[in-house]
């Protein structure tokens, strides 16, 4: 659980690195920025520029929308289809290179997309909800964490480690981003791109694996 929310939080990292030193200079991962820069193209009447970002933040949402509709739960339980969702995610992330090379805004699109489907794999572990493509979630848990210490309150160590994982792995993966950019630029979304591909498939062939010796011990087991 752990290992694999730091892997998405280092995934998105990158992806939102790229999107920030591309052409549109466009964060992809979260919608806060998005709205706000909306809100000033509204203000200063710039249809094209509020068509753009209203783009992005539907594409996000859809992506949440999607994820929603393939994950139906809001638990981690294993066979929830989430390797079904990181393939997915992975063939967006693949479909964004070629547009962003071409200095076309349906790549931030894509890319947005992609990653309101990651955040829409919502989970729920120790008592806290998981956010892994963004850390606004994480640092103000981790401050509201460190104020109930200051007051001598007692406080779930599991999910203050939780917190710095995310924020650790998220930042580490915007290290790498903007190193990968300045050697491959846009190519550099291709890591990401496999990355979720692969565990897409790892996790698909561990649920088909422990399902199947599951259903073998059933038969085996004697009955009561």
């Amino acid at each position: 659980m752990w290992f694999g929310s730091s892997v998405l939080a280092f995934i998105a990292g990158i992806i939102n690195t790229i999107g920030l030193l591309g052409f549109q200079h466009q964060g992809v991962t979260h919608l806060t920025g998005s709205t706000t820069l909306l809100g000033i193209a509204i203000a200063h009447g710039d249809v094209t520029d509020a068509l753009r970002l209203l783009a992005i933040i539907m594409s996000f949402m859809a992506g949440c929308i999607f994820g929603g509709v393939l994950i139906q739960d809001s638990t981690l339980k294993l066979g929830r289809r989430y390797g079904v969702a990181l393939l997915i995610e992975s063939s967006l992330l693949f479909a964004a290179v070629p547009f962003l090379w071409q200095s076309n805004s349906v790549g931030d699109y894509l890319a947005s997309c992609a990653c309101g489907l990651q955040n829409g794999m919502v989970s729920t572990y120790s008592g806290a909800v998981l956010r892994t493509t963004h850390v606004s979630g994480s640092f103000t848990d981790l401050g509201v964490f460190i104020g109930h210490l200051i007051r001598g309150l007692k406080v779930d160590w599991q999910r203050i480690e939780m917190c710095v994982i995310l924020i650790a792995s998220f930042l580490a993966g915007a290290v790498a981003g903007a190193i990968g950019f300045g050697w491959f630029s846009y190519n550099t979304l291709y890591f990401p791109a496999s990355a979720t591909g692969f565990v897409g498939i790892a996790y698909w062939a561990y649920w088909y694996h422990s399902s199947k010796k599951k259903r073998l011990t059933e038969k085996v087991s004697p009955q009561v």
